[in-house]
């Protein structure tokens, strides 16, 4: 899903005030870390996740993570990133048009 500029962001000022729900640390990208990332994306639309690693790990587990998922990366600032994925069942949040 390609989101416009004004799309991306309303959802960076949603998911400014979220908690990270997934926290990625010295073990990296198990199994059960993806299937908490593709869950919590499922379930909310809109998470953040934080990376406790140095910057080219961060890089190469953000690009990881967003391909296995099929999320859109929103805002990537220090540790922290904002995934988006719409819910095709029962869509969450309402985005402005294109």
């Amino acid at each position: 899903m390609q989101l416009s500029d004004t799309q991306k962001r309303h959802l960076r000022g949603l998911g400014h005030h979220l908690k990270p729900v997934v926290w990625v640390g010295q073990h990296g990208l198990s199994d059960n870390v993806m299937l908490e990332i593709d869950q919590a994306l499922y379930s909310h639309e809109l998470i953040k996740v934080k990376i406790a690693a140095d910057r080219n790990t961060r890089q190469a587990l953000t690009v990881e993570i967003c391909e296995k998922t099929d999320a859109e990366l929103i805002q990537a600032i220090g540790q922290m990133l904002v995934l988006f994925r719409r819910n095709p069942d029962k869509p969450r949040i309402a985005l402005p048009s294109a």
